[in-house]
């Protein structure tokens, strides 16, 4: 091994002690007759599309106000979930849920009943509806307390409950609807409110996040921030109230950055520059050397034997700098002089900001999943495979910590490789199993369409072969998402158009 490579092994054990201080069936399906049909099913419970087409037939039928067909209609939703139910429980996997936004044009009157027709269709079970994105909220406007306008702002739809609809309709059709947040980004109409600009997460270079996202809608908050708890965990106790089966929490990161900048190297690089950050980081320090030494860190970026010098001469009484998570091996015990301890302390205070950035992470995510599991339904987080990496002597500048959530939360990679084949999904799925402790629910998103490849991705099936190798250690697997499915009725209900 390299001394290279030495160094970054020990750099890696060292930061971990650190962190860990600091913080193929059938179905029998109704017919338009007395008697029911047998249809055929794909090996992943799909409904075939003959049996799709006459429960469509029968929805437009009693949207029209056909009682014999409503009647009809519901008899065939209970078969359908009780078979969907019973194919999933002797199918790999025991769970295959999809990815969904709806849109205010969803209001309409039979929209939401084939969208969750087309899901069970599909032989799904589980459903993820996205009810906290890009600053606003799947709340009923006139029933929204925080500080997030809702998705609904249609004049008249004010009391519309899109997202009690949603879980009442799945449900209806033995679908799970888990509710799906964005959580650090907490959206762009959140950042134009002056009394929230001290809870947007900082640089060491002056910049918020609006200034190194593509996407103009991510505003990422400081995780410390006490407004900011406050305001989210009102969020989550409203969508609560809804009783969804489950909550996901997504964006449980900083901001993903481009070129260069995608490598946190320097402590300016870290978003801990907004004060709650800050003073959260100062009560790290142990003595007063360490307060001193963290606040010059900070403020220049970089320590010098001068400042080590200063500090001891400022603190005659104290021993060495300390913060918590720092403990002195014998041999740096023994270095006296400011210049041979500067290039040790340097890299101390380094790992120590580091891991103060990402333990913002995992206390915000357990504050989110609080009334979640006082609820005792499932809550889980939604990340990238890759973005807990080390690269060189930095870090991926989103800085996620996903295996340090606990394996009481369920874990949702997303396996998003794109390579033109299975291999580096497969990768990143593996990946996640060797760092997941025993009994951490692992359930992959995989982006795709079924039938077909798309965006250098093989498709669904092929994706799905692929993993069945790890059974029966992955039981779940969702599909990132309807709108790659059906992207002309995505688009159509978007903009309101053939409604």
């Amino acid at each position: 091994m390299s001394n290279r490579s030495l160094n970054v092994a020990k750099s890696m054990l060292f930061w971990r002690r650190l962190f860990a201080v600091v913080f193929s069936s059938s179905l029998l399906i109704p017919s338009f007759g007395n008697q029911p049909a047998e249809a055929q099913v794909t090996e992943y419970c799909q409904l075939s599309p003959t049996v799709a087409n006459e429960k469509e037939k029968l929805r437009l039928s009693a949207l029209r106000g056909n009682k014999d067909a409503q009647k009809r209609y519901q008899q065939m939703l209970k078969q359908h979930a009780q078979e969907i139910q019973q194919c999933r429980s002797r199918t790999w996997p025991q769970t295959q849920a999809l990815w969904l936004r709806l849109y205010p044009c969803d209001i309409q009157p039979g929209v939401l009943d084939k969208i969750m027709d087309r899901i069970v269709n599909r032989g799904y079970n589980q459903v993820y509806l996205e009810v906290f994105y890009d600053g606003q909220v799947l709340l009923p406007a006139a029933a929204n307390p925080t500080i997030w306008p809702s998705v609904i702002r249609t004049p008249g739809a004010e009391k519309v409950d899109l997202l009690a609809t949603a879980i009442q309709k799945g449900r209806q059709r033995g679908l799970k609807v888990y509710a799906w947040m964005f959580t650090i980004n907490f959206g762009y109409t959140y950042a134009q409110r002056r009394d929230r600009e001290d809870a947007i997460a900082r640089n060491g270079k002056g910049q918020t996040s609006l200034y190194v996202v593509d996407n103009s809608p991510q505003v990422f908050i400081d995780p410390y921030n006490l407004q900011a708890k406050r305001d989210y965990y009102q969020m989550v106790q409203e969508v609560l109230r809804r009783r969804p089966d489950g909550l996901l929490f997504d964006y449980v990161r900083y901001p993903r950055q481009t070129g260069s900048n995608s490598v946190a190297t320097k402590v300016t690089d870290l978003w801990l520059y907004s004060s709650a950050t800050q003073q959260a980081l100062f009560q790290r320090a142990q003595n007063n050397k360490g307060l001193d030494l963290i606040r010059r860190f900070l403020g220049k970026g970089y320590i010098t034997a001068g400042d080590i010098a200063e500090v001891d001469q400022l603190y005659p009484q104290e021993g060495e700098p300390l913060w918590q998570g720092r403990t002195l091996a014998p041999q740096q015990k023994s270095i006296l002089t400011p210049t041979d301890r500067q290039p040790l302390l340097q890299w101390d205070l380094w790992l120590l900001c580091v891991a103060h950035a990402m333990q913002g992470i995992v206390d915000f995510v357990a504050l989110a999943t609080l009334p979640v599991k006082q609820q005792k339904i499932p809550a889980g987080v939604v990340f990238f495979s890759d973005g807990n990496q080390t690269l060189g002597q930095g870090y991926d500048s989103r800085l996620q910590p996903w295996d340090r959530f606990p394996s009481s939360l369920q874990w949702h990679p997303m396996a998003y490789g794109a390579c033109g084949n299975a291999s580096c999904i497969v990768t990143q799925v593996q990946r996640v199993l060797s760092m997941a402790q025993p009994g951490t629910q692992v359930i992959p998103a995989l982006a795709g369409k079924w039938g077909a490849s798309i965006s250098n991705r093989p498709s669904l099936e092929a994706q799905m072969q692929a993993l069945r190798q790890f059974s029966p250690q992955l039981k779940g697997v969702s599909h990132f998402a309807y709108s790659w499915q059906y992207p002309q009725d995505d688009s159509d209900r978007k903009f309101c158009r053939n409604q």
